[in-house]
């Protein structure tokens, strides 16, 4: 039995703005040695760069969860389930806040970090919405 059309597009949208937010994260971490190599200024202009996707990624990403929350209707599903999601909501808004600080540091130790935090919680929050969505 194939998903319906609706359900397809809320999905699509959700998987397609974690492949962007996630993905382009860990895409980027593999970029920076050979960007910091070309010149001084790559790392900040690929990050830019990256960034005019990532927000929108992210709205999507946000959009789509709240539809994703409301499709599976909350009140029907087990303690277990509305914990991981608490926990899945709290993680995505460390990631969005540290991704943001991740922007504004100015000092080297403090952009690591904030982007350790970042990265790290952005694929824990995908694992999370992979183990809400069930068998």
């Amino acid at each position: 039995m194939l998903a319906p059309a609706l359900t397809t597009i809320r999905l699509g949208l959700h998987v397609l703005g974690a492949a962007v937010w996630v993905g382009g994260q860990l895409v980027l971490v593999g970029l920076l040695p050979s960007a910091r190599r070309m010149q001084a200024e790559g790392p900040r202009a690929l990050a830019r760069a990256f960034a005019r996707m990532a927000w929108p990624a992210y709205a999507v990403l946000v959009a789509t969860g709240i539809w994703n929350i409301t499709a599976l209707h909350p009140s029907q599903q087990g303690t277990a389930w509305k914990a991981v999601l608490g926990v899945k909501l709290a993680v995505v808004l460390v990631a969005g806040v540290a991704s943001f600080a991740h922007t504004r540091a100015t000092a080297r130790a403090w952009v690591a970090i904030w982007g350790s935090v970042a990265g790290l919680g952005s694929v824990a929050a995908l694992f999370m919405g992979i183990l809400l969505a069930g068998p």
